[in-house]
C-alpha cells in the first residue's frame, strides 16, 4: 500500500495517459475501421483492394514493429518532430482499427443482401445505403466484438511506455529504479488495467442492453 500512497502522483499520471491514450486511440481506430469496411464492401475494385491490404498488413503485422516504423521511420522520412503522443496513437489506432474493420465488415454481412439491393433500386447511393439502411442494423452484432477489440487495444497501449510515453506500464521502470518492490508495483498497475477494461466491458453491456430493447 505504500507503493501507491507514496507515489499517488506517479499512479494518477501514468493511468490517465494510459486512459487518454486508450480513447484517442479508439477514436481513431473506429473513424478508420469504419472507412475502411466501407473499402471492403465497396463496389469499386481499386477501393476493394486498398481495403483488403490495409487489413491484412496491419492486422498481421506485430504491434512492436508498428512502434518502430512510427517512431523510428516517420519522424525521419514524413514528419520530423511530431510528438510522441501523436506517433503512439497512430501506432494503436492504425493497428486496432484492422480489427474494427473486419468486424464491421463482419456486422455488414448479416444484413440480408435484398435489404441493400431493395435501397439501391429505389436510386439512393452507396454512401446513402450504407449509412440509412445497412449500418443501423449490422451496429447489432458489431457491438460486442467490439468490446473485445478495445479492451485489447487498452492493453495493447502498455507498448507505448517503451516509446518515451507515460502510462501505467512504464511507471514501474521509475518506481523500481527507486527500489520498490516490483511484484507490488504490478499488482497496482494490473488493478489500474482492470479497472479501465472493466469500464470498457461495462460501457458495452449497456450499450448491448439498449440495442436489445430497441430491436
Amino acid at each position: 500500500m505504500n507503493v501507491l500512497l507514496d507515489n499517488l502522483a506517479l499512479f494518477r499520471e501514468g493511468f490517465l495517459g494510459t486512459l487518454w491514450l486508450t480513447v484517442v486511440s479508439a477514436l481513431l481506430a473506429v473513424v478508420l475501421g469504419l472507412l475502411i469496411a466501407g473499402f471492403r464492401v465497396s463496389p469499386v475494385p481499386p477501393l476493394r483492394i486498398f481495403g483488403t491490404l490495409w487489413v491484412n498488413v496491419l492486422r498481421n503485422t506485430p504491434l512492436t514493429l508498428l512502434f518502430l516504423v512510427a517512431f523510428f521511420v516517420v519522424p525521419k522520412v514524413l514528419f520530423p518532430g511530431v510528438d510522441s503522443f501523436v506517433l503512439a496513437v497512430c501506432a494503436c489506432g492504425f493497428y486496432t482499427s484492422s480489427f474494427v474493420a473486419e468486424a464491421v465488415r463482419s456486422g455488414i454481412n448479416t444484413v440480408p443482401m435484398g435489404q441493400a439491393e431493395a435501397a439501391r433500386a429505389i436510386g439512393m447511393t452507396f454512401t446513402q445505403t450504407m449509412r440509412i439502411v445497412v449500418l443501423p442494423q449490422a451496429t447489432r452484432s458489431v457491438v460486442p466484438p467490439l468490446s473485445s477489440i478495445f479492451i485489447a487495444l487498452t492493453k495493447n497501449t502498455a507498448v507505448a511506455g517503451a516509446f518515451d510515453n507515460v502510462d501505467l506500464f512504464n511507471i514501474q521502470k521509475t518506481l523500481s529504479n527507486d527500489g520498490y518492490d516490483i511484484a507490488v508495483i504490478f499488482i497496482w498497475i494490473t488493478l489500474g488495467y482492470l479497472i479501465i477494461t472493466y469500464a470498457i466491458n461495462g460501457l458495452f453491456r449497456l450499450l448491448e442492453n439498449r440495442l436489445e430493447v430497441a430491436r
